[in-house]
């Protein structure tokens, strides 16, 4: 089992056939709802606790649907204690105004108003945004933003480490996505998250890194990991700062 992450975070496997959903308890929202997906590559049950607070249990392609629900109620607990850490972790405010601390470039910074000129402007560390207004919320026209920078930036990064790797990527691209940093696909088509750009540099190289290994092993293997080690060595870090931080971008 994998502790506050999807076993597919980084698309390891698609359901062969099959998504089950199970009602939640009484009394219990539908984030808490379990979700059973058929896999045909997977060996064993698994359980797991994605970052947007489904649970997925996978069901081995020999298994049954009553034998994962089966091995749910068996790890209901480690299913609560992972659920209870999910709800400590920090969250990005739903509301930004100035004066309030967000992700940007690896750092909490704080919105503040730049000089003042012909138009509205905020700071978050030594970038200035030009905003409608200073009043009301400044999110949806700082995540325009965000998502325009990242549209230029990391495609041209990815580009760069799969040159300097030798990897044959075929196209990148940049999207929304709420459950995973990066995908990729055997065809060589790399997604990812917008949310990059609020990471430091190494989390985003990481990243990218870990889905252009894919290339190489579409799993998670004991070969996949060895890939990652040799292209990036640092990566038990970036996955800590992923585990503390990611929270802080929304995911």
């Amino acid at each position: 089992m994998d502790e506050d992450r999807q076993d597919d975070f980084f698309g390891q496997f698609a359901p062969a056939a099959g998504v089950h959903r199970s009602p939640p308890p009484a009394g219990t929202g539908p984030r808490e709802a379990i979700v059973y997906r058929r896999s045909a590559s997977a060996r064993n049950y698994r359980l797991s606790l994605g970052r947007d607070g489904v649970a997925v249990a996978t069901i081995p392609q020999r298994g049954t649907l009553r034998e994962a629900e089966r091995f749910v109620e068996l790890n209901s607990e480690w299913l609560e204690r992972a659920r209870q850490r999910q709800r400590r972790r920090p969250r990005a405010p739903d509301t930004w105004t100035v004066g309030t601390r967000v992700l940007w470039r690896g750092q909490l910074e704080e919105i503040r108003t730049a000089a003042p000129g012909e138009r509205p402007s905020v700071c978050l560390g030594a970038d200035v945004f030009r905003v409608p207004s200073l009043e009301g919320d400044l999110k949806p026209a700082l995540v325009g933003r965000f998502i325009r920078s990242a549209k230029v930036e990391l495609p041209a990064r990815a580009w760069e480490l799969a040159a300097q790797t030798r990897m044959g990527v075929t196209r990148v691209s940049v999207r929304d996505q709420r459950s995973r940093w990066g995908s990729c696909t055997a065809e060589g088509a790399i997604s990812l998250n917008w949310r990059l750009i609020l990471t430091p540099e190494s989390v985003r190289d990481y990243i990218i890194l870990h889905e252009l290994m894919h290339l190489r092993e579409m799993n998670h293997s004991q070969r996949f990991w060895e890939c990652v080690e040799a292209v990036f060595p640092a990566w038990r870090e970036a996955e800590r700062w992923i585990k503390r931080n990611g929270g802080h971008a929304g995911l």
